[in-house]
C-alpha cells in the first residue's frame, strides 16, 4: 500500500485528506493516504465485517482528527525540522495501539497536516490518546510513512488527552502542550492542536480538473513551481485543509491531475472552500501566489461557463489591501461520482477465493527435527506454516461461500520423484481444491510425509497457476476476486521470472500475500511489495498496472509488532477496488441508477 510521503519528492506528490484517501489504503485519487492503524481502530469496513462475524460489534461514532502544531523544536542544522505526527490509543493495560500517522511536512515548525486520523468514539468508555511528533530524517522521505521506523527519527514532543476532552469542546478543538516523554524539562516544546469531526457517510463525490493561467512568477531565475491547497471552512470557524495537489515544476500555466473530493470532505455544494496557490520551495517556505474562495456549486458553474476567476494576493507589510492578480483559475473538468465500498460488492454477491502455496524447499529443515520450520508438534502447537494458514484463512473464509480452496506446494520432490514447483497438496493429479481451512491443514501435514524437501525456491510457477485460475474466471463471471497466500522461508531464485508473473497478474482479479517464516533475509520480498511507490517492471519493460503484493515477516507477528489480519485487511480492500475500478465493474444493486454523463469512482 502506498503511504503519505513527505511534502517534497518523495514529496511533491498530492496529499489527500479523509474520505476516499484516508480509508482506501492509499488507492485514492490524486494522493496517498496512510492506512496505518485502520485495522485496529479506523474506518475499514472489511475489518468491521470480520469482527462482526466474531460477535464483536461496539456502538461508536466515527470521528476524524485533524492535527496541527506550533513552535516545534528545530532539530535540523541547515534547515528546519520535517515533522510527522503519530496518534495512539492507550489501552487499559498501558500499551499503545497506533491509530495512524500524518504525512511528513518539509522544513516547517508550524505544520498543518492534511492526513486525517480515524478513531471510533465510544461514549461509555474513557479513551486516552497519545500524540507523538517526530522530525523525519531526510534519507527516509521517499518511504511511505507506515514503513518508517520511529526509533530512527528525532523525537520532538508528546502530548496526551482523553478523546472526550476534544469532542466536548464547543468547536471540538483542543490545544495541548508538547513535552518530553518523561514529562520533565521546563523548556517549551511547542503546542499541538487537535480538531475532531464526525464522519459523514456519503456516496457522493466530485472529480475536478484545475488549471491556472498566467500566474505571477515568484522565482528569480526560473518560473514558479505551483501547487494548490484546498481547505474547507468549518462551521465552528477557521479552516480545515482537505487536499493538496501535486507540484508542477517551472510552469506559470499549470494543469493538475484530476482530484476527487467526497461530500464527507466538502460537506455541501454551498459550503465555502478556500483554494490557495503556492510556489513550492524545498526549504518549506512556500510562497503564496494567490487565493480565492468558492463553493463547489460555484466551481461547477465555472466549468459550465468555461470561465476563469482571478486569484487574489492578500495584504502584505508593503500593501495594506488585497490585490487582484492576473493569474486565473479554471475548472477544466467537473464530473459527479458515485462511491461504492468494499462491502457494497461483498453484500451484492462478490466473493474472495482463497488459494495457498507452501514452501517445501530443504532450507526449512528436516520435518522430523525439532528445529525444522515444518516440524509438527504432537502437543498441537502450530508451526509457522500452520499458523499463517490459520490466521489468513480464518479471515478470508468468511468471503468464500463454497469454502473450496486450491492448495499447492513448491520446491519439493513429489510423488513421481522429480522436483516440482507447483504440485497439488491433496495428491490429486487434476484437482487442487480442498475443503475448508481444515482441509488445507490436513493436506499440508500429509504432504510432509510424502514429499522430499528439495529446491530451489521459485515463485513464478505458482503465481502463474493462480493467475491462470483468476483469468479463467473472467469468462464465467466477474464476481470473483482471488487471494494467493505464499508461505516461504527464504530467498527466491527466480526474481525476474517472479516480477514478470506479477506484472502479468496485475491485470487480473488477484492479490498475493507473502508470509516469510524463519530468520532469513527477506529484502527481495520488500522489492516485490511495491510500497515504495515504484511499480514492478517486467523484463520487457512493461509496468504493473497496480500493486497486488503484500509481504509480512512472521517474526514481526510473533513479536506482536503487527497482525496478519491487520496487514491483509489494511490493503486488500484497496487492491480489490482498484481492480474493479480499472474494469468499471459495479456492485449488483438492482436499484442503482447512473445519470447520463456521470462517472463511477470506487472508494472505501
Amino acid at each position: 500500500m502506498g503511504g503519505c510521503f513527505s511534502d517534497v519528492k518523495g514529496g511533491q506528490q498530492a496529499v489527500g485528506g479523509g474520505g476516499i484517501v484516508g480509508h482506501l489504503g492509499a488507492q485514492g485519487f490524486g494522493g496517498a493516504g496512510s492506512a496505518a492503524g485502520a485495522a485496529a481502530s479506523g474506518h475499514n469496513d472489511a475489518v468491521e465485517f470480520f469482527f462482526q462475524t466474531k460477535g464483536v460489534q461496539a456502538l461508536y461514532t466515527k470521528l476524524e482528527l485533524s492535527v496541527s502544531a506550533s513552535k516545534l523544536r528545530d532539530r535540523d542544522i541547515i534547515s528546519k525540522s520535517d515533522p510527522m505526527a503519530v496518534v495512539y490509543a492507550k489501552k487499559r493495560n498501558g500499551t499503545l495501539e497506533e491509530l495512524g500517522r500524518t504525512e511528513v511536512i518539509m522544513n516547517n515548525l508550524e505544520p498543518t497536516w492534511i492526513q486525517k486520523i480515524s478513531v471510533n468514539y465510544q461514549f461509555e468508555i474513557v479513551q486516552p490518546l497519545i500524540f507523538h511528533v517526530y522530525d523525519v530524517d531526510s534519507q527516509y522521505h521517499n518511504l511511505p510513512v507506515k514503513n518508517l521506523k520511529l526509533k530512527d527519527q528525532d523525537f520532538l514532543g508528546e502530548a496526551s488527552c482523553v478523546l472526550s476532552e476534544i469532542v466536548t469542546k464547543r468547536n471540538r478543538t483542543l490545544t495541548l502542550n508538547l513535552h518530553n516523554r518523561d514529562g520533565r524539562g521546563l523548556k517549551s516544546l511547542g503546542t499541538l492542536t487537535v480538531q475532531a469531526e464526525e464522519t459523514v457517510a456519503s456516496r457522493n463525490a466530485v472529480e475536478m480538473t484545475f488549471r491556472c493561467h498566467h500566474l505571477d512568477n515568484k522565482d528569480l531565475f526560473s518560473k514558479s513551481d505551483p501547487f494548490l491547497r484546498i481547505s474547507r471552512i468549518a462551521e465552528s470557524g477557521g479552516s480545515i485543509p482537505i487536499f493538496k495537489t501535486e507540484v508542477i515544476n517551472n510552469n506559470l500555466n499549470p494543469v493538475w491531475k484530476p482530484l476527487c473530493l467526497t461530500m464527507q470532505q466538502y460537506i455541501s455544494k454551498d459550503n465555502p472552500l478556500i483554494i490557495e496557490c503556492f510556489d513550492f520551495n524545498s526549504s518549506g517556505n512556500h510562497v503564496l501566489i494567490g487565493k480565492l474562495q468558492k463553493t463547489v456549486a460555484e466551481l461547477e458553474h465555472l466549468h459550465q461557463t468555461r470561465s476563469g476567476v482571478n486569484l487574489v494576493s492578500p495584504p502584505s507589510h508593503l500593501r495594506r489591501v488585497e490585490k487582484i492578480t492576473e493569474g486565473q483559475l479554471f475548472v477544466d473538468g467537473y464530473v459527479k461520482k458515485q462511491l461504492y465500498s468494499f462491502l457494497d460488492y461483498i453484500s451484492s454477491g462478490f466473493e474472495l477465493n482463497f488459494m495457498v502455496a507452501v514452501d517445501f524447499t530443504a532450507s526449512n529443515g528436516n520435518p522430523h527435527n525439532l528445529d525444522s520450520l515444518h516440524y509438527i508438534d504432537p502437543s498441537g502447537r502450530l508451526n509457522a506454516y500452520q499458523q499463517a494458514i490459520m490466521d489468513v484463512g480464518e479471515v478470508v473464509q468468511f468471503y468464500d461461500s463454497d469454502r473450496r480452496f486450491p492448495a499447492w506446494g513448491f520446491g519439493g520432490k513429489t510423488f513421481g520423484g522429480s522436483v516440482s514447483h507447483c504440485f497439488n497438496l491433496n495428491r490429486s493429479p487434476t484437482d487442487s481444491e480442498v475443503t475448508g481451512i481444515e482441509g488445507i491443514m490436513a493436506a499440508y501435514s500429509s504432504t510432509l510425509y510424502n514429499v522430499t524437501l528439495s529446491g530451489p525456491t521459485l515463485f513464478g510457477p505458482v503465481i502463474n497457476r493462480a493467475a491462470e485460475i483468476a483469468g479463467g474466471s473472467l469468462s464465467v463471471n466477474q464476481n470473483k476476486y482471488f487471494i494467493l497466500l505464499i508461505i516461504t522461508d527464504g530467498v527466491i531464485s527466480d526474481i525476474q521470472e517472479t516480477k514478470d508473473a506479477l506484472v502479468k497478474a496485475s491485470d487480473l482479479p488477484l492479490s498475493i500475500l507473502i508470509v516469510g517464516v524463519g530468520g532469513a533475509d527477506f529484502t527481495q520480498m520488500e522489492v516485490l511489495d511495491a510500497d515504495d511507490g515504484h511499480r514492478l517492471e517486467s523484463s520487457t519493460g512493461r509496468v504493473a498496472t497496480r500493486d497486488i503484493v503484500q509481504f509480512v515477516p512472521m517474526r514481526e507477528v510473533h513479536r506482536g509488532e503487527i497482525s496478519i489480519v491487520q496487514v491483509l485487511l489494511e490493503e486488500l480492500p484497496g487492491q480489490f477496488l482498484s481492480y474493479m475500478r480499472s474494469r468499471n465493474i459495479r456492485p449488483h444493486f438492482p436499484d442503482v441508477v447512473h445519470a447520463s454523463g456521470q462517472g463511477t469512482l470506487y472508494g472505501v
